[in-house]
């Protein structure tokens, strides 16, 4: 009867069983202050980011039908008018994404402030 001993381990299927596992284990109320620590910063900018940049997206193609006007359907008036109007809600994109960030951000200051304070004191 011959027996022998066979080993493989892999570090990336060991970090994976262990992620798994932890979904599974019942979570510290630190970690689970923590984890809500991580989601409410991540929130920060998820509204303003999604919402300045439909409004730059729409900005673009309103700014392209213009372009079209222009350059294929001989359509001068409307084109320039749909090409500033496109250019315009371009521009305010940008100073959308900062207005709105700054006002979820206030919004969650207390909340973030008194996590971070009861997890560095325990």
């Amino acid at each position: 009867m011959s027996e022998h001993f066979e080993y493989s381990y892999s570090a990336e299927r060991q970090s994976e069983i262990d992620a798994i596992r932890k979904k599974y284990l019942p979570q510290s109320e630190q970690e689970d202050k923590l984890e809500q620590l991580r989601k409410l910063d991540a929130s920060v900018g998820t509204t303003a980011l999604i919402a300045s940049m439909a409004l730059g997206i729409f900005g673009a193609l309103v700014f392209g039908v213009g372009m079209c006007c222009f350059l294929v359907w001989n359509l001068w008036l409307p084109g320039a008018l749909a090409c500033v109007l496109g250019a315009v809600w371009m521009m305010l994109a940008p100073a959308l994404y900062r207005r709105l960030y700054e006002k979820r951000k206030a919004e969650i200051a207390p909340a973030i402030l008194r996590l971070t304070e009861e997890l560095s004191q325990k």
